[in-house]
């Protein structure tokens, strides 16, 4: 059965972790070995299920001419790699000059083959007939990172599906595979011990160019894998170099994420202290808002139409006054953090989200100085909960529409996934649970009081937007929550104008 639940940062059960990336290497190392055989019987869904297609070419098992000689080029990999490390402790029985050459050869013919998957060139851009450049986007940059065991094949599927969806043209910056698993490898190293490689540099100077444009208002970079902990270091690098202006630009979504943090630190100590805080009755949240009409145009919200609100809401007159808004009139925070937004969807028998993003974000911290994870959590259980990026995250959480003819046209406006009820949290615990205050989200909504309540209990909402219309019925879904959903089609969800924005800065 299909589930979803919401999770702020850092909450979950008694489990306590005891180690953060901070710790020394040797000992992420052994905690990660400990924890991939933990979660192995969950490894089978990084390719499972392998049906249904419903991206058609997109999907990275469909049966096309490139996906077959990709799958065939990764099984000769895989033997050869496990043939290697497993002749690799009889190597002391041989002379030194042959173990040499051995291990040169076998790593001649592993360049060679990953040469097959991933040709020369390391940034592509998707087609123009998915996502042609449009005047009203052109101050959006969007930007694609992609994870284990991915060529220039899918790669570029990757970004045409994403184009295809949000009807932006996106960038993709291809994280090279060397093989499924040296690609394992790769991760334990970089997420371990900080290690850099080249698309991590490239990245890094794309997303770091495009900021500092004038011509761009809004970067959109999004990961998925590995490229969660590729782009979890680039971030930690923006974070050190970039000014806070810049920085809020950046708006980062993540798909079966593998990285063991992610840093996105509060703008000011007020706001921190905020958030320590906002657990209490009635704690003022002191922060500029604006209310902002949402439209269908594909344009973002620049327009002069808003109301600038300066007074200070608690948590029960946001409730009160949320409750009796327009349908139409979303409630859009000042982010109390130096990345505008922050988004992670993980299914819950995705091995890789479970390696990485639901292990370290659902488990206490035993020390409130060791990191956190930051940014909002959606967790999915379904039965094509699997890892990879467009068969089994896209097509399950941004499918796409047909037409007629039975040609892709875009996002569909309906699926179960954002339709889902959100878990909540049990009555009287919502504000225990919640983390990210000043980031997307004052305080609870209280919306049962309308058409009664659940379980006797309180509807708690943690995010910006909701539509009165949709959550009269006192159930909240993933689309009230998800901010990704709004660019769906080539829209926009409501933001700041650009002068208000800046003013929160200040």
């Amino acid at each position: 059965m299909d589930r979803t639940e919401f999770v702020g940062s850092q909450v979950g059960g008694e489990s306590v972790i005891n180690y953060s990336y901070t710790d020394m290497p040797w000992r992420l190392m052994m905690w990660d070995v400990r924890y991939f055989f933990t979660f192995a019987w969950a490894l089978p869904w990084v390719i499972w299920p392998v049906r249904p297609c419903d991206g058609d070419h997109f999907d990275e098992l469909s049966f096309t001419r490139e996906n077959l000689w990709c799958m065939f080029i990764h099984a000769i990999l895989v033997v050869l790699q496990l043939f290697f490390i497993l002749m690799l402790p009889l190597a002391v029985l041989f002379p030194v000059w042959m173990v040499a050459l051995g291990i040169a050869v076998f790593f001649a013919v592993n360049r060679l083959l990953c040469f097959f998957l991933n040709g020369k060139t390391i940034t592509f851009t998707s087609d123009p007939k998915y996502a042609p450049a449009l005047e009203e986007h052109a101050h959006e940059q969007w930007i694609f990172l992609n994870g284990v065991a991915v060529g220039e094949a899918w790669l570029k599927s990757n970004i045409n599906r994403l184009a295809l969806t949000f009807k932006r043209p996106v960038i993709g910056v291809h994280n090279r595979t060397t093989g499924i698993i040296f690609d394992v490898v790769e991760c334990l190293i970089q997420r371990n011990f900080g290690y850099a490689t080249s698309d991590i540099r490239a990245a890094y100077k794309i997303i770091k160019e495009k900021l500092y444009n004038p011509q761009y208002t809004k970067v959109v970079f999004i990961l998925h894998s590995q490229g969660g902990i590729e782009g979890g270091l680039v971030l930690d690098w923006l974070l050190q170099e970039l000014p806070q202006n810049l920085l809020s630009k950046l708006e980062v979504y993540t798909f079966g994420n593998a990285s063991n943090h992610f840093n996105n630190p509060h703008r000011h100590v007020d706001a921190q202290h905020v958030e320590k805080k906002v657990s209490k009755e009635n704690t003022q949240i002191p922060t500029t808002i604006a209310e902002i009409p949402l439209t269908d145009s594909p344009v973002e919200t620049h327009g002069a139409s808003f109301e600038v609100n300066r007074r200070v809401p608690t948590l029960t007159s946001l409730s009160k006054e949320s409750s009796a808004s327009h349908a139409t009139a979303y409630t859009v925070p000042a982010s109390g953090r130096a990345i505008a937004h922050v988004e992670h969807y993980a299914h819950t028998t995705d091995f890789v989200a479970l390696w990485g993003i639901l292990h370290f974000v659902t488990n206490e911290r035993a020390s409130p100085e060791m990191p956190r994870y930051i940014g909002r959590v959606f967790k999915h259980t379904s039965p094509r909960g699997g890892h990879q990026f467009s068969q089994h995250y896209l097509n399950g959480m941004f499918p796409l529409a047909r037409n007629s003819k039975g040609e892709f046209i875009g996002c569909a406006d309906r699926n179960d996934f954002m339709s889902s009820v959100i878990e909540v949290a049990e009555a009287g615990t919502e504000k225990d649970d919640l983390r990210e205050a000043v980031d997307y989200t004052w305080s609870m909504i209280e919306l049962a009081g309308q058409k009664g309540n659940i379980a006797g209990g309180e509807v708690a909402v943690h995010g910006s937007f909701y539509e009165r219309d949709d959550i009269d019925d006192g159930k909240v879904r993933v689309k009230d929550l998800s901010r990704l959903w709004q660019y769906r089609n080539g829209r926009s969800p409501p933001d700041l104008p650009r002068d208000l924005r800046r003013m929160t800065l200040e």
